[in-house]
């Protein structure tokens, strides 16, 4: 009986070979080749059924009629490909109409590396590469022909029909340059990773289900808290808007963005810095002290300006805010969370210890909190860590929509739907690795980021139709490939069998 015989070589590849049992030993007929992948050991293996199936060539059982064993042709992630290509029609960037942009954007979801190894990435999974030369003129044409503006429209129009435009989220991140010379853009700043490199500061706007719909650069010495009103500016200018709320953290809470959001006519719902809460709730303290209930929600005032709203401790409830009556003050809500005191707590009781090591001489830092120095000598600043012990648990938010139009409990979901904007910047650093570490010039980087903004949202268009992670999409879809042999002077085309994760994925995608 003719059958195919799987052996494993040296090398670690996958012989297939057509042989039959004789006198109990397989004896080979036909060496078809040897497979190094999964996708192209089933082409090999249904070439060999099909040659056996059809009987090509009339086979000699004693010596195999074939000198030429089958040769792989072609190799293509199909199944992979034309998800990310739906994708790029479904958001309609189709649009820009630049092979080469896409094929940059593939690139960097696929496995992101420079633009001179992308070539490799695109042929690995059956994409026909353009020139490098054509890439590069690439980067140019998406300054000049504002690709970024391009895109961010289509994905305005995206979110305003599939999901709420109506809250918009903000946040800031740094990207660090291994450089060692500052220029106009990369500028040595604060840090969010610690690093004294040159960065730049990028800020990215999602809707409140983290998809992508305006980015910004900025030099890197560029404070945070100057970098969300341009880029709001700008969203509202590309999109004809007036009327959204923004959310942002309280890096972003300073008196003039507060008051250029709000004579402009944005409503905002911003984090409040923990050291106000004393003068915000100075009633709370004077009739309960510091005693709350778990998911109690203090709703009461907060001076625009200060520390310190107006003494009100005569009368127990809290003044409702109404921007009429109260024009020096915003809109403050307090939420008390258990779990929040308990981990609070830790954390204050981690930094007593070490600043008790601090004072004993046990550890040597610079500075260190609660650790007050004086002519005499260092100790513990026990004022301040009892003023913090009071706080635990206390989170705030400051916002300019009134009572009537938000209750308390909306203004802190919404904020708390800010964990979306901080997963797409985990998703740009590491799945799409935003960082421009092979670009030196500012249209470069400001090229990089156009890359990686658009690669950002088919990612999280994918996840959203899918309920899978991009890397967990490209690692699905990636390995199954159709395979194209030539064998005995025939072509043939084999196709993955798909797993369990494949089908969903492509079902989502196609319905």
């Amino acid at each position: 009986m003719v059958f195919l015989r799987k052996v494993r070589t040296a090398s670690g590849a996958t012989a297939v070979q057509i042989a039959e049992r004789r006198n109990r030993r397989d004896v080979v007929l036909e060496h078809l080749g040897s497979a190094h992948t999964e996708a192209e050991l089933a082409g090999l293996m249904q070439a060999g059924r099909e040659k056996i199936n059809a009987g090509q060539g009339v086979l000699d059982l004693g010596t195999a009629t074939s000198t030429s064993p089958a040769t792989i042709t072609s190799k293509q992630s199909r199944l992979l490909l034309e998800t990310l290509q739906s994708a790029w029609a479904g958001l309609g960037f189709t649009a820009i109409g630049d092979e080469a942009f896409f094929q940059l954007v593939a690139a960097r979801l696929i496995e992101p590396t420079s633009m001179s190894d992308s070539a490799r990435v695109l042929a690995e999974v059956g994409i026909a590469p353009v020139h490098r030369s054509t890439m590069k003129r690439c980067l140019a044409r998406i300054a000049t022909n504002d690709y970024r503006g391009q895109i961010a429209r289509r994905c305005f129009e995206h979110a305003a029909t599939s999901g709420d435009i109506s809250l918009v989220l903000y946040d800031v991140t740094t990207l660090y340059f291994e450089a060692e010379n500052e220029d106009a853009l990369r500028k040595v700043g604060y840090s969010k990773e610690r690093r004294v490199d040159p960065q730049i500061v990028v800020g990215l706007l999602v809707d409140r289900g983290g998809f992508p719909l305006e980015i910004g650069c900025f030099e890197g010495n560029h404070a945070e808290t100057r970098t969300i009103v341009p880029i709001i500016r700008q969203f509202q200018a590309r999109n004809d808007l007036a009327d959204m709320v923004v959310v942002a953290d309280a890096g972003m809470l300073s008196a003039a963005n507060l008051r250029e959001l709000d004579e402009a006519d944005l409503k905002f719902i911003v984090g409040s810095r923990q050291t106000k809460a004393p003068g915000d709730l100075a009633n709370h303290f004077h009739w309960n002290g510091d005693a709350f209930t778990d998911g109690q929600l203090i709703d009461t005032i907060t001076p625009r300006h200060g520390n310190t709203k107006p003494s009100t401790t005569k009368h127990r409830k809290e003044p409702v805010w109404d921007a009429e009556e109260h024009p020096g003050h915003w809109r403050s809500i307090w939420s008390y969370r258990s779990k929040r005191a308990t981990r609070d707590n830790h954390t204050l009781t981690a930094q007593e210890n070490r600043a008790r090591a601090v004072i004993d001489g046990d550890a040597s830092v610079k500075s260190t909190r609660f650790v007050k120095t004086t002519a005499s000598g260092r100790s513990l600043d026990t004022a301040s860590l009892k003023r913090a012990r009071s706080l635990v648990g206390l989170k705030g938010y400051v916002t300019n929509i009134p009572a009537a139009t938000m209750p308390a409990a909306e203004v802190v979901s919404s904020y708390h739907d800010l964990w979306h904007v901080e997963q797409s910047f985990r998703m740009s650093k590491t799945d799409l690795q935003a960082r421009p570490m092979f670009h030196r010039t500012r249209d470069a980087i400001e090229a990089h980021l156009t890359i990686v903004f658009t690669a950002l949202a088919i990612a999280r268009h994918l996840q959203a139709v899918t309920g899978f992670s991009i890397r967990k999409i490209i690692r699905t879809l990636r390995p199954l490939q159709d395979v194209t042999i030539s064998i005995a002077g025939q072509t043939i085309t084999a196709s993955p069998e798909l797993t369990d994760d494949a089908r969903h994925i492509l079902h989502r995608v196609t319905h």
